[in-house]
């Protein structure tokens, strides 16, 4: 019984996809769609085996993933970091506030001509845009996870003169794991966003490369199994980090 209510779930999740792609084919095969605006699934399939015989595919996700992860950490780390302190901090959250506040609504993508200047068209402006795209969303979740602590647990610690690192280890992380998780999610969608970006522009490789290369050369089907890859990719990261977070915010 189990067994076939798992199939069921199954057949319902692949269902609109798989309608998708048969209408999809069927309107190329009888001429409604043209190859040049919008190429059959078939035809995209063909690519996409003709990029993995000859390892193009594999090159460019691994370079993807790479810039998309050492951004992403970077971020990571220093949202996660600045967001305690300024939350543990009056006196440096006043200080920083105006800056920050100023730089959040900033695009990622607006950072590109200023990251080609600081840092020229190889890889750390690349993981610079990266890093600059989520950086904030994990930021915002860190500092709203702090402030929505239950502050009992606060009041106790200064009775019983916890120290600051404890306090953070014990109290402050435990309590905004739930919303740092949101945040982390968050900032790599963003950085998968800003990795395309940032490989449309002075690129040898990746799949943003692989996406601009296919419009340079008027090669449809190779833009949409760019786009279709990238989409696959950060679904299979998001549902990564989903489980990690159903693993360690258990409650």
């Amino acid at each position: 019984m189990k067994k076939r209510k798992t199939t069921i779930e199954i057949l319902k999740y692949v269902s609109l996809p798989v309608f998708i792609i048969i209408l999809w084919e069927f309107a190329a095969v009888k001429g409604w769609i043209t190859p040049y605006t919008l190429p059959a699934p078939s035809k995209i399939f063909r690519t996409l085996i003709t990029s993995i015989e000859n390892l193009s595919l594999f090159k460019n996700i691994l370079a993807s993933v790479i810039r998309v992860f050492t951004g992403f950490l970077l971020a990571a780390f220093a949202a996660i970091f600045i967001g305690i302190f300024i939350s543990l901090s009056k006196n440096f959250e006043i200080v920083t506030r105006f800056v920050l506040q100023v730089l959040k609504p900033i695009p990622p993508i607006a950072w590109i001509p200023i990251a080609i200047v600081w840092f020229g068209i190889g890889e750390p402006s690349k993981i610079f845009i990266i890093f600059m795209g989520a950086f904030f969303p994990i930021f915002v979740n860190v500092v709203d996870g702090i402030k929505q602590i239950d502050k009992r647990f606060v009041e106790v610690s200064k009775v019983f003169e916890i120290p600051n690192l404890k306090f953070i280890r014990k109290v402050v992380i435990p309590g905004a794991l739930p919303s740092i998780m949101s945040g982390l999610r968050v900032g790599l969608g963003t950085a998968w966003i800003c990795v395309v970006a940032a490989e449309m522009i002075a690129a040898t490789n990746g799949i943003g490369y692989m996406l601009m290369d296919g419009r340079q050369l008027s090669q449809p089907d190779v833009v949409i199994l760019a786009m279709l890859v990238v989409g696959v990719i950060g679904k299979l990261m998001d549902d990564v980090l989903g489980i990690i977070e159903r693993k360690i915010v258990y409650w």
